[in-house]
């Protein structure tokens, strides 16, 4: 399955709590778009906050951060990884 990578912005001051409850609430419906969710980083700085996981398709991912709340600003697939 392809694996994407997503960017959020405007999340300045998030803290590690906050990242670990979006992360659960995408994770908590991810499997209706058949989507899962491997991993979250933030940086509270600048108010970015990336995901990597496993997809059908961009559109799947964006779906399931709609639905949960923080719909993604990017979504890149990631074919090549070294």
């Amino acid at each position: 399955m392809p694996e994407f990578m997503d960017m959020h912005t405007g999340m300045s001051g998030i803290t590690e709590d906050a990242l670990a409850e979006a992360h659960a609430a995408d994770v908590a419906i991810q499997g209706e778009e058949n989507v899962t969710f491997k991993h979250a980083w933030a940086d509270p700085e600048t108010g970015t906050v990336f995901c990597l996981s496993e997809a059908p398709d961009a559109g799947a991912v964006n779906r399931i951060h709609e639905r949960a709340g923080h719909p993604a600003d990017r979504v890149f697939e990631v074919p090549v990884q070294a």
